[in-house]
């Protein structure tokens, strides 16, 4: 099934709808801001870099000229950003609320709240949105979706070193992170209905830009060959925007986790308690955070 065929037949009007996305200047958020645009949505882009953003809306009012778009600065690294885009959507809360920004081989460093950057770009900063502003998207009827990653399966909770701080390897630094914010979402939304997971499979995406020149050079191509496009894999969030799921479910490519149309899949990756460590450690978390005001 094509592409917009599919949309047509899953996805209804959002005429009337505001979408918060982050991350929406990258691969897979360009395609969301796309569909969502097509769809009649009004966009907000929460994104660090202000003017990339705003060069991507006058592109995408180019294509869509009757689009609603503008630009929050949000850097999920800079916590202050964090709080001050947190506060306005309590005040101005989306309809459905998309936390697509990530970061996975990139330069690793202490944070101002004292976190690994990859941790609370990837967990910490879109688990602490989603817990503040969960009564509200709930009270309203919204959505939150947080895209998870098939790398939560290279990992599993490790007490003693929680953020991963020893290990190396970026693909079970960037799982670690993923899973936590998988499974701390799947325990935070206890009356379901308001939060969902969902994963684009293997895409090209800016992601990986951050490899060495050769290694992206190496892969770039193939990929793009291999794998679905960033437009095509976009389609399993869209799906988790609408579709209901219960807990521990999440929204895929159908093919092996990697390729075909979305469907829901329950998930068998995580014990009942390491699904419990891990809660645990996020609410600890947002606890310290909230004392740090």
């Amino acid at each position: 099934m094509k592409t917009d065929t599919w949309i047509q037949k899953n996805i209804p009007s959002m005429v009337g709808k505001t979408v918060a996305i982050s991350g929406a200047t990258g691969g897979i958020g360009q395609e969301l801001c796309r569909h969502l645009a097509g769809l009649g949505a009004n966009l907000l882009l929460l994104d660090r870099n202000s003017e990339r953003s705003n060069t991507w809306i006058e592109k995408l009012k180019v294509e869509f000229p009757t689009l609603n778009a503008r630009h929050l600065r949000l850097d999920l690294a800079d916590f202050s950003t964090v709080r001050s885009v947190t506060e306005e959507l309590l005040l101005s809360p989306p309809d459905y609320l998309f936390f697509n920004a990530g970061a996975y081989h990139v330069p690793r460093y202490t944070t101002g709240t004292g976190h690994d950057n990859v941790f609370q770009i990837n967990f910490v900063a879109p688990y602490y949105m989603a817990h503040t502003l969960l009564p509200i998207m709930r009270e309203r009827g919204g959505r939150i979706v947080a895209v998870g990653s098939i790398a939560h399966n290279y990992s599993h909770i490790d007490l003693s070193d929680v953020e991963f701080l020893t290990r190396k390897e970026s693909s079970k630094v960037y799982g670690n992170a993923k899973r936590f914010l998988m499974f701390s979402l799947f325990g935070l939304d206890k009356d379901g209905g308001t939060i969902s997971v969902a994963h684009p499979g293997i895409t090209l995406t800016n992601i990986t830009a951050h490899y060495p020149k050769l290694i992206y050079a190496i892969i770039k191509h193939p990929m793009k060959v291999i794998f679905m496009s960033p437009r095509r894999a976009s389609l399993s969030i869209l799906a988790a925007m609408v579709q209901d799921a219960d807990k521990n479910e999440w929204f895929g490519p159908s093919l092996f986790d990697i390729w075909g149309l979305p469907r829901k899949k329950l998930l068998k990756t995580c014990s009942a308690d390491e699904a419990a460590q891990i809660c645990g450690e996020a609410e600890r978390i947002v606890a310290n955070l909230k004392d740090q005001k």
